[in-house]
């Protein structure tokens, strides 16, 4: 029986864009992660491509990352940091030229730094999304929708179906406004599901979703083909479990590839090693990662050698040769069960490259390595599916692909303050969505209405419209998964809190003055600049 792997990468970032600042260091986030991840990610598909290596992968793209690259003011602003980190790289030529190891690091950097700007302006445009577009209409990539803020369905389901349908609808319609197509797939963010989510998925005209090992393994009944094959749900799409072994490889520090000694270390930089005069205008006055990194991982102690590249790339070619024959052992083994067994492996897109430096060369490699096998390849799920349609009815049970496989991340001591106040808005959202549903539409039934300000049926349609889609872009920020996320990890918890602080109160104000109104326009509009994505937004949804 042949044999097939699903590689998923998750593509994500929570919406950070503050035109208010000149400089803000949250939006290197972003930055890292074209740079780091993105960009490489490409041009191993772009290389793979022009050689004529057959591949298939799956990738999805949340709507807050598309909005962070379409973005004009973030895509100036990262060609500004490229420039700094170009110059940046030339100073440490300079400041390492009688030293060869450190001097061939830093021209590297500087060869790197300046390709990437080359390719993101020259050649690409500014424009990612158009090179992602291309390699999907090509067919080696699969691009699946998620939900629009990446918000986590059960919890939101709970509080309101509304809430989690909009977070599901929204992400879809994103996807056919960029892709001009409806997606097959559906990235549940953080995997997070839980009973009944299927049917939202149906309305979204999804076939298929992903999930960990355990929402299959423990659904009802017990899959005949355990993670192996897909499993339809009672409401139609069909889920895929996640691979526990193949994942543990790729993703663990400890026990998987990324922390071989070779590999580059990814915590000693020198935006935290220099003095701040080596450092220059990239450090703003302040320490943090500058990408710049000349160490290897070597041990589990402090002292750390030189990274040595040649080395590291020998580490990640030998690394995918035993990914692949780990992959193929497992498929003759499943196969023998006599069905054509498919094992998933979804893993966020910013492992490689951002974290594990070497993470697109070992894909390129393991991609390469299989496209000469005859009894295993690389599939997407949306292809296995309809290769091999017949499959069990399961109902899965709830589950993540958080630690311990649950809610626990998101619902913690730590962060759990948050969800009455989503709550609360969450309900105010419904029920002024609920009562403008009754007049968009019907001018004549306007009269005296909340958020009639200004003269004329069809203007005042117009401003109800555009109250209540900021009023739910500013609900659907303050549901990112990101927040509650980074307040339990306790890294940019200040950060994260004020943003689920702002969110609301900018939906509490503008939504205190449409009831009774009295809407500023000036605030309107303000809040409209800070938080211009989703200009298509369907508050419909909310009804």
């Amino acid at each position: 029986m042949p044999g097939y792997l699903a590689l998923i990468l998750h593509a994500h970032l929570p919406f950070v864009r503050h035109p208010e600042h000149e400089h803000f260091l949250e939006e290197e986030w972003f930055f890292e992660a074209i740079t780091e991840s993105y960009i490489p990610l490409l041009r191993m598909m772009q290389r793979l491509v022009d050689d004529g290596v057959p591949f298939k992968l799956t990738m999805s793209l949340t709507p807050t990352l598309c909005a962070m690259l379409q973005d004009p003011l973030l895509r100036d602003r990262y060609v500004q940091h490229l420039d700094l980190l170009i110059d940046l790289a030339a100073r440490e030529q300079k400041r390492n030229r009688k030293h060869p190891q450190l001097r061939d690091l830093a021209d590297f950097y500087f060869e790197l730094f300046s390709e990437n700007r080359r390719l993101f302006v020259d050649e690409w445009k500014c424009d990612l999304l158009s090179v992602f577009r291309e390699l999907r209409e090509m067919g080696a990539l699969e691009i699946i929708a998620s939900a629009a803020t990446h918000g986590v369905l059960p919890i939101l389901q709970q509080q309101a179906p509304q809430a989690a349908r909009a977070q599901v609808l929204i992400g879809r319609d994103v996807y056919i406004d960029l892709f001009g197509v409806e997606s097959s797939g559906f990235w549940l963010p953080e995997c997070a599901y839980a009973p009944r989510l299927e049917a939202i998925l149906q309305e979204a005209n999804i076939r298929w979703f992903a999930l960990d090992a355990h929402g299959l393994l423990f659904g009802k009944p017990r899959p005949s083909r355990s993670i192996y094959a897909p499993c339809y749900t009672p409401s139609g799409p069909a889920a895929f479990a996640r691979d526990c072994d193949s994942s543990r490889q790729v993703w663990s520090a400890h026990e998987g590839y990324p922390g071989d000694p070779a590999y580059r270390e990814f915590y000693r930089d020198i935006g935290f090693d220099l003095p701040f005069e080596h450092l220059g205008p990239i450090a703003r006055g302040s320490r943090k990662f500058s990408g710049v990194k000349y160490h290897r991982i070597t041990g589990t102690g402090d002292q750390k050698q030189l990274y040595d590249r040649a080395a590291a790339e020998n580490a990640a070619a030998k690394h995918a040769s035993h990914f692949l024959e780990q992959r193929r052992q497992q498929a003759r083994e499943i196969g023998e069960l006599g069905f054509d067994p498919i094992v998933v492996a979804p893993f966020d897109a910013e492992l490689f490259g951002h974290w594990w430096c070497e993470g697109p060369n070992f894909l390129e490699q393991f991609i390469r390595q299989a496209a000469s096998q005859r009894d295993f390849s690389l599939a997407t799920p949306s292809e296995y599916l309809a290769a091999h349609p017949t499959q069990q009815i399961v109902e899965p049970a709830a589950s993540t692909w958080g630690e311990n496989g649950h809610l626990a991340v998101w619902l913690d001591p730590s962060n759990a303050w948050i969800y009455p106040h989503l709550h609360a808005a969450t309900r105010r959202m419904i029920e002024v969505a609920q009562h403008a549903s009754g007049i968009v539409g019907q001018p004549r039934k306007l009269s005296g209405l909340p958020g009639q300000r200004l003269a004329g049926e069809a203007p005042a349609l117009q401003f109800t419209d555009r109250v209540l889609k900021q009023l739910a872009c500013e609900l659907l920020l303050a549901q990112a998964s990101d927040w509650a996320f980074l307040i339990k990890a306790g890294t940019a918890r200040e950060y994260a809190t004020k943003r689920v602080t702002d969110h609301l109160a900018r939906f509490d104000r503008l939504y205190d003055q449409f009831v009774t109104n009295g809407v500023d326009e000036e605030f309107l509009r303000d809040c409209e600049w800070r938080d211009n994505l989703f200009p298509n937004v369907n508050w419909r949804y909310y009804v």
